[in-house]
């Protein structure tokens, strides 16, 4: 499955996103996670919360080519992103694995991932590398087997978009 989250709506053109399932979290209601662990210990794999983050975890799991939208903000995700990346902990097991000398969670029936993150808006080169550093390290927790990040000017966003997700179709 492609995915595409986004921190805001898009306008894509038809042919390019056909086969792609688009979720812009702006006009989604997703409050923040409450550190309850509950996904781990009351209802493994499901948020103790019912607002709109229970439909998204699972098709971000799901995916196989994932693009995440994001506006920068201070080096990281913009609010609406981050919140839900926090919300998606539901898909990882409470256990712990090693992995290349680290510890992270074991996955909770997740597709590995061709991952591409689109950066947009104004930032400086400081808040540039603390995004791509930010990503790299959440990759292995997000089984990213892949992944680019990518800058953008907020004006030149939705061409982007379409560019990337025509090279998903070359890969």
């Amino acid at each position: 499955m492609k995915l595409i989250v986004s921190d805001r709506p898009l306008t894509l053109a038809e042919p390019v996103c056909r086969d792609i399932q688009l979720i812009d979290l702006s006009g989604l209601q997703i409050t923040n996670c409450v550190g309850c662990f509950g996904c781990w210990t009351k209802t493994p794999g499901k948020c103790v919360i019912r607002d709109d983050a229970v439909k998204v975890y699972p098709c971000i799991a799901a995916s196989d080519k994932l693009m995440y939208v994001s506006k920068i903000r201070y080096g990281s995700y913009d609010t609406i992103m981050k919140t839900m990346l926090e919300r998606a902990i539901p898909v990882q097991q409470a256990f712990i694995r090693l992995h290349h000398g680290e510890t992270h969670h074991f996955q909770r029936r997740v597709a590995s991932k061709q991952a591409v993150i689109i950066g947009y808006g104004e930032s400086s080169d400081d808040e540039r590398a603390v995004f791509e550093k930010l990503v790299a390290r959440n990759a292995h927790n997000m089984n990213f087997e892949s992944w680019r990040v990518v800058f953008a000017p907020e004006h030149e966003l939705e061409q982007t978009v379409e560019r990337e997700v025509l090279a998903w179709e070359k890969s």
